[in-house]
């Protein structure tokens, strides 16, 4: 018998009292280890789709219709690093507390595994013996923490919610070089949430188009982007600037 995938909506519809439909009929599948990309503009209901399946819906807003079947572990990366993270707690202590938590390790040993996913992670060898609060770090350095804490959980799924929208362009880069490396080395799959047409292309093996908390179009990504269908679509590809410096070269 074939493996089940490992995420499955099924006709997921979310709604509150007064808005029935804030995500209607949406439907897709992950297998283990790919990666798929949800895009749209915001408001589309991609980052609530996301929330469904993890279960951390905003207050009001429910599961109207459909079904969500996950096989395996999950986690999530928040949009804003420094919000994801507890203000008053040293990163450390908050990433030993996440692995202690989950792997059901002890507090000496959750120390030694936190400080080997910031090893990993590339964040500074100062952390190991003065830890700090999230104020006193980058925004690329809570993202790094924030990451570390996903991967505390070993998760079989990593649900990216725009990980990359609250920092700077060179940071983002060095943010989906890291999510795309650690994917190949420890295998786990990712629903990445974006509205950004080059980042989608760069990290997502299959495209789910949505608009007004349905999805429009979808499908492989290159023939998607080549050949889109949907006149939302070749909007959203039209709305993407192109680099000067390529317009030229095309010319020349």
């Amino acid at each position: 018998m074939a493996n089940k995938p490992l995420l499955h909506l099924d006709n997921v519809t979310l709604a509150t009292r007064t808005n029935p439909s804030l995500v209607s009929g949406v439907s897709f599948q992950v297998e283990a280890g790919e990666s798929i990309g949800l895009i749209g503009e915001s408001g589309s209901g991609k980052s609530l789709t996301l929330r469904s399946i993890i279960g951390l819906l905003p207050s009001g807003i429910e599961q109207a219709g459909g079904k969500i079947e996950l096989n395996g572990r999950c986690a999530m990366i928040f949009q804003d690093p420094i919000r994801a993270l507890d203000p008053l707690y040293p990163v450390v202590k908050q990433l030993a507390e996440v692995v202690h938590f989950r792997q059901q390790v002890s507090r000496k040993a959750s120390r030694t595994i936190a400080l080997e996913l910031l090893e990993l992670l590339g964040l500074p060898d100062s952390l190991k013996g003065k830890d700090r609060y999230p104020h006193q770090l980058s925004g690329g350095q809570c993202q790094r923490i924030v990451i570390a804490m996903a991967l505390a959980c070993k998760p079989d799924l990593l649900l990216c919610d725009e990980p990359t929208t609250a920092l700077d362009v060179t940071v983002q880069r060095q943010i989906l070089d890291l999510i795309i490396r650690l994917q190949k080395e420890l295998g786990y799959a990712t629903v990445f949430v974006t509205h950004n047409l080059a980042v989608a292309s760069s990290l997502c093996s299959r495209l789910y188009v949505m608009k007004e908390g349905k999805i429009v179009e979808h499908g492989d990504t290159l023939p998607l982007l080549q050949n889109p269908q949907h006149s939302y679509t070749r909007m959203l590809i039209n709305s993407v600037l192109p680099l000067p410096e390529l317009e030229r070269s095309a010319e020349s």
